[in-house]
């Protein structure tokens, strides 16, 4: 398979050109010593197409991907799913003002509601084990029922813990109500080359949606996919694109999302039949010595339950660190391992030692600390007229029974603890302080409804 853009890199670099072009480190090794690939950095040449336009190598490589990805057409990202959520939500505003969707998505959902005038309804769904389940398909379906003038759902699947959303029921009921179907796919692009798994990619179900490519695929940071599978859609979410995207792309990270996507198509199978099946095992030879894990999700992730051992999972963490290995995320209870068809299956058998070696560590035993259960707040104004209204800084001791201004919550995964328009419960401020990393959070204050302030 032919890498485009990767072959036109590489042949410029060979040119050892005079580079009167950007970026400004001219590839200069003496004085640019710590990136010694930077040749492969340029800026938009006579022979290097323009992603503002393209009609050239980086055209090429779109359809490629749009073809191997099942999608009618597909535009390269360089800045991350969160641009395609901004494009996608663009459509949503040409043709309506509201949005069916999960309350625990990304915070860039929320961010392109505020910005684009779009009220989203809010899908609560479940938890299982301490883990957030993904809207059921009768949930959404009441929402249609009761907003007349939503006008899609967007649906995060796989979400951070592998759990899949049920495409076919999802796209039945939308179909019905004539609704769009959008997706935030960020985790699952790898599943479309998986053979065995490729009826849980949400790209055979959606209107459009994001691959996060840099998640799950042999692609550099930032690198994502947007698909179109509707004539009607693609203008909109072409302009959107163009509105929310850098004028500047890396054109490293397009290279190695075109490598990521065609590497996988050729290689998929191969790379993840060896590597679920090790999974599998090990997964059945930690439960024989009774490591708990969560089991309900369907894609890549390995989520162990240090908290439901009795074993303080921040504790556990540092002792996975000081044997040189770094999980995804800890969210207080569980911590996340995040694999990829790239994962060697020797990396695997050296996780599930470390695990064993921590579950049995007698110093750990007891040393968890229950984690506040994650209650939503009392709705007191939407969430486009809480954004409206004056606000102050308090900190989140004194945020109890306040209405939020804005969202804030816990990065990673970058979903809210307090949507803006609700009441701040005393759960979510303590999981909030007790967070390692937040969002909407500036100097331990979070920003509420000013009393008294009007509009």
């Amino acid at each position: 398979m032919e890498y485009l853009i990767c072959e036109a890199l590489k042949k410029y670099r060979r040119l050892h050109a005079a580079r009167f072009h950007m970026p400004g480190h001219k590839a200069d090794r003496r004085h640019f010593p710590f990136f010694k690939d930077a040749a492969y950095d340029i800026t938009e040449l006579s022979f290097a197409d323009c992603l503002e336009e393209p009609d050239g190598l980086i055209a090429a490589a779109e359809s490629d991907v749009a073809e191997l990805l099942g999608a009618k057409r597909s535009f390269f990202l360089t800045d991350g799913s969160s641009c395609g959520i901004w494009a996608m939500l663009y459509a949503v505003s040409r043709r309506g003002g509201k949005l069916a969707v999960a309350r625990g998505a990304h915070k860039s959902v929320y961010n392109a509601c505020g910005v684009l005038g779009i009220e989203p309804c809010l899908l609560r769904g479940n938890e299982l084990n301490g883990i957030p389940l993904p809207p059921t398909a009768a949930e959404i379906e009441d929402v249609f029922k009761k907003e007349k003038d939503v006008c899609a759902v967007l649906v995060t699947s796989p979400d951070y813990y592998g759990n899949i959303s049920d495409y076919v029921a999802i796209r039945r009921i939308c179909d019905g109500y004539g609704k769009l179907f959008l997706a935030d796919g960020a985790h699952g692009a790898y599943l479309r080359f998986d053979p065995d798994e490729a009826h849980s990619y949400v790209g055979g179900y959606a209107d459009a949606w994001v691959d996060g490519a840099h998640k799950t695929l042999p692609t550099l940071t930032q690198g994502a996919v947007l698909n179109v599978n509707r004539e009607d859609l693609l203008a909109d979410i072409r302009e959107g694109a163009g509105l929310f995207r850098t004028t500047s792309p890396s054109y490293p990270i397009m290279a190695s999302i075109e490598y990521g996507v065609k590497y996988l198509a050729e290689k998929g199978a191969a790379l993840t039949d060896p590597l679920k099946r090790e999974f599998s095992l090990m997964k059945m030879r930690l439960k024989r010595r009774g490591v708990r894990f969560y089991e309900g999700g369907g894609a890549l992730r390995f989520a162990v339950d240090f908290g439901g051992m009795g074993i303080s999972p921040y504790l556990a963490e540092e002792q996975l660190e000081r044997r040189r290995v770094y999980p995804e995320m800890n969210d207080g209870r569980y911590i996340l391992f995040y694999l990829s068809p790239l994962t060697r299956p020797a990396q695997l058998l050296r996780l599930e030692r470390v695990i064993r070696r921590i579950a049995r560590m007698r110093p750990l035993k007891e040393t968890y600390e229950p984690k506040p259960e994650a209650v939503s707040g009392v709705k007191k104004f939407s969430y486009l007229t809480a954004l409206t209204f004056r606000k102050e800084s308090v900190p989140l001791s004194e945020s109890v029974g306040r209405v939020a201004a804005r969202n804030a919550g816990v990065a990673p995964p970058c979903v809210p603890v307090v949507v803006a328009g609700e009441q701040i419960t005393e759960r979510a401020a303590e999981l909030l302080q007790e967070a390692k990393h937040t969002f909407g959070i500036a100097d331990g204050k979070i920003e509420v409804i000013k009393i008294g302030g009007g509009t």
